[in-house]
């Protein structure tokens, strides 16, 4: 009878954005408590929910089992600090004023975590943060310093640093399991569990090294892309032919004479860099490193692969490294949901897995992200909550990272500010699609000439079929795509014959876009 009541309230009793039955109905449950996890630069193609070839991820599928899968889910800007201050306010990167990775997050400005707080919930953050900002709306923090370590990583908390020992996956985990352990229990709670993995140099755990060890991964068919018609593809530095063999691959220096690629960033110290990453190993921990890699590395050296070979080696090599991060992520996962099972608190707790983006994993022949083609606009999201989320639902519907704030603010029946620019999903949790749900999404990537991989600024719009992109500035060039005919984001349909309409409509509703989310630009730039 308590589920069934549950059931009526939750289907029935939340009539618009913000207003929340729970507020007036002696009979409904307690705010629910809420845990957002978010990895960083985890691909949907990573996840087997999402129908990956390359992994299975049991514990995220479970979630997804369990709850709500948004297949057309994007971010409006595909880097990691600016995604995580859109996450956090609702708002576009033009609005809350981070649009690159050198900016600084403003911890004035409202924030979900903030009004949740001033709700009556006990909040906290654990994990990567890398806003160059103390947090502020949180009760408690202990946040990894800018993109961390993965191994003995070091913790700023409440202003004091702080470093442990192990694997900062399983690291991240205790953390935010101490705090569901010692919380007060006479409140609901808002936990952020933010993992720095799967990010650039891609360390697994030495539980983890010798996963896939033996297997060949599947190449992506635009693996050998030559970027025709895409000048901005052309020139970008993301190629995993340029990987460092160092810093990105693990092989010591005396296994290949001296460092070659650029990285994305030729000033970039890698043997140094990756020099400084193996030595925060205990020696146990080198020892399992060192009885994985050993091997490979001498065969490395006496067998040399050249040309179209070593671009495959490095793919195997950054892939597999890749998707051992990945494994960690979902044991770690296991490890909170297990928990939750125990203390009776995974029915009136809505856990929501995210990323801070997607990344390539060799589609395009590239890693990393900031492009809006489809693996790094893309982001997972799927959102388990049993006492409000009927199981095994999937949605197709456009949504877009500005939309976590207002749907937790949503659930927790706390009113959602005009100033935020998503929308709830909870309509859609519910199976329910609002007549004026979004038609089409709009992005706007900024981080140029700065920083790394020469990635040239661009805004565009994505619909359900088509997306038009526009690179600004010097390049001054514009892409067109029919994502039904060419899902790859091979072919540039732009100024071809038979697309004027298309384009003219796309223009006009890209425009349209930019006017009322208030990044209007001077156009002829």
């Amino acid at each position: 009878m308590r589920r069934t009541l549950r059931w009526l309230i939750v289907g029935f009793g939340f009539l618009g954005t913000g207003c929340s039955a729970f507020d007036t109905n002696p009979y409904a449950p307690p705010p629910p408590n809420i845990i957002v996890i978010m990895a960083d630069d985890h691909a949907q193609r990573a996840i087997s929910a999402y129908g990956s070839p390359l992994i299975q991820t049991p514990n995220i599928d479970r979630l997804a089992d369990e709850g709500i899968l948004f297949s057309s889910s994007f971010v409006t800007n595909s880097i990691c600090a600016p995604s995580r201050a859109v996450l956090l306010t609702g708002q576009y990167s033009h609005r809350n004023g981070l649009r690159d990775n050198r900016d600084q997050f403003d911890g004035s400005q409202m924030t979900f975590p903030k009004l949740l707080q001033q709700a009556g919930y006990e909040t906290a953050v654990v994990g990567k943060w890398h806003l160059k900002d103390e947090p502020t709306g949180f009760d408690h923090w202990k946040i990894l310093i800018g993109q961390g370590h993965y191994y003995s990583p070091v913790f700023l908390e409440n202003g004091e640093q702080v470093e442990y020992p192990g694997y900062v996956t399983d690291v991240v985990t205790d953390l935010a399991l101490d705090f569901l352990e010692t919380r007060d229990h006479d409140k609901p709670f808002l936990l952020l569990y933010q993992h720095s993995a799967p990010h650039r140099n891609w360390m697994p755990s030495p539980q983890h090294v010798d996963l896939f060890a033996d297997q060949d991964l599947p190449l992506p068919p635009t693996f050998e892309d030559d970027y025709r018609g895409r000048p901005a593809a052309e020139s970008a530095d993301m190629r995993i032919d340029d990987l460092y063999l160092s810093f990105d691959l693990k092989l010591q220096a005396d296994a290949y004479g001296r460092e070659t690629g650029t990285g994305g960033n030729a000033e970039f110290d890698a043997e140094a860099s990756w020099q400084a990453s193996y030595e925060r190993m205990s020696e146990e921990e080198k020892a399992a490193w060192d009885e994985h890699y050993g091997p490979i590395n001498a065969d490395f050296k006496s067998n040399s692969p050249n040309g179209t070979q070593l671009t495959i080696w490095k793919y195997q090599r950054f892939l597999k490294d890749y998707l051992r991060c990945v494994a960690s992520i979902d044991d770690n996962l296991g490890r909170l949901l297990g928990w939750l099972d125990r203390h009776g608190l995974a029915d009136d707790t809505i856990v929501i897995y995210t990323s801070d983006q997607g990344f390539f994993l060799g589609e395009h022949g590239w890693y990393d992200k900031r492009f809006m083609y489809e693996p790094s606009m893309k982001t997972p999201l799927i959102i388990r909550y049993p006492a409000g989320i009927e199981p095994g639902r999937v949605s197709d519907a456009l949504v877009v990272n500005l939309d976590t704030a207002p749907t937790l603010l949503d659930f927790a029946g706390v009113a959602v500010p005009p100033v935020m620019q998503g929308k709830s999903l909870r309509p859609l949790t519910l199976g329910r699609t609002p007549a004026d749900w979004r038609q089409s999404v709009y992005y706007h990537y900024y981080e140029y000439p700065h920083g790394w991989h020469d990635v040239r600024p661009h805004y565009g719009i994505r619909t359900d079929r088509y997306k038009l992109i526009h690179f600004y500035g010097e390049l001054d060039a514009w892409e067109l795509y029919d994502l039904e005919k060419d899902p790859n984001e091979i072919e540039n349909l732009f100024g071809r014959e038979g697309y004027g309409t298309v384009t003219g409509e796309l223009t006009g509703r890209l425009r349209a876009l930019q006017r009322e989310y208030g990044d209007e630009m001077d156009h002829t730039k």
